[in-house]
């Protein structure tokens, strides 16, 4: 078997372990956040467990660009350059600016994340930078790397802006949550998780590549049952909750 033969069986079977657990996240919600309950170990500061749970994901992407053998054209840098934005930001950025202090994280999700983003970044890195045989200088104005960019930076700010919506609702020291409203929260609950989603479909359009489709259905496997658990959990503790708002795709879902 070749490595080529080998690494993307191994892909496949990333991809249909997102298949499973799709369908499972819709009957066990992830408790962390408004989800926090008990039975999955020890907790740890949710600044902390962000940190920690994200950081594997730019290290080791940043490890496979540097000592892959195809990373000096101009669109491996780009490639990099995406990958940073969101996820030095995630690890780096985003756990400090958490307003609730007194926010936890049971270790339990933080070793599942640990271990997503870890193989996540590590089949995304050798692909681009190693098994693709390098994509070149003139795939950056191949329609696909265009129309997944494009994606990508959009995407990149609805999610920014929905994040910092959030984080608005609730002054310094403040705990407890508030409806949010305004911009895509006027038709949708998570409008933080279809960004995340819609970039991260750009990423695979952009790269064009397995690990790219698998890291896609990854995203929406986790954020997809979590947005419908949002919604109901507003529904039910808030009797004013727009009833309109969809939990993930404006007037459809």
């Amino acid at each position: 078997m070749t490595s080529h033969t080998s690494f993307d069986a191994f892909v496949v079977a990333w991809l249909l372990l997102a298949v499973a657990v799709f369908a499972v996240l819709f009957f066990v919600t992830a408790p962390y956040g408004r989800h926090l309950r008990r039975g999955w170990g020890p907790t740890l500061p949710a600044r902390w467990g962000w940190l920690l749970m994200e950081a594997p994901s730019p290290l080791i992407f940043a490890a496979f660009f540097a000592i892959g053998p195809f990373n000096r054209d101009v669109t491996a840098w780009v490639f990099l350059a995406m990958w940073g934005a969101h996820y030095v930001h995630r690890a780096f950025v985003y756990p400090w600016m958490l307003k609730d202090a007194g926010r936890r994280m049971p270790a339990g999700v933080l070793l599942m994340a640990v271990a997503f983003n870890s193989v996540n970044a590590s089949i995304n890195g050798r692909w681009l930078f190693g098994l693709s045989g390098g994509y070149g200088d003139d795939w950056l104005t191949d329609p696909r790397f265009v129309a997944g960019l494009t994606l990508f930076v959009a995407s990149f700010v609805v999610n920014r802006q929905a994040d910092g919506s959030l984080r608005a609702l609730r002054g310094s020291g403040e705990t407890g949550y508030r409806i949010p409203r305004g911009g895509l929260y006027r038709w949708i609950s998570c409008p933080n998780y279809l960004g995340e989603i819609v970039e991260w479909t750009g990423w695979a359009l952009a790269t064009w590549s397995l690990p790219g489709l698998a890291f896609a259905a990854w995203t929406v496997a986790n954020l997809a049952p979590r947005a419908r658990a949002n919604q109901r959990w507003y529904r039910e503790r808030f009797p004013d909750y727009p009833p309109e708002r969809k939990a993930l795709v404006p007037g459809v879902w």
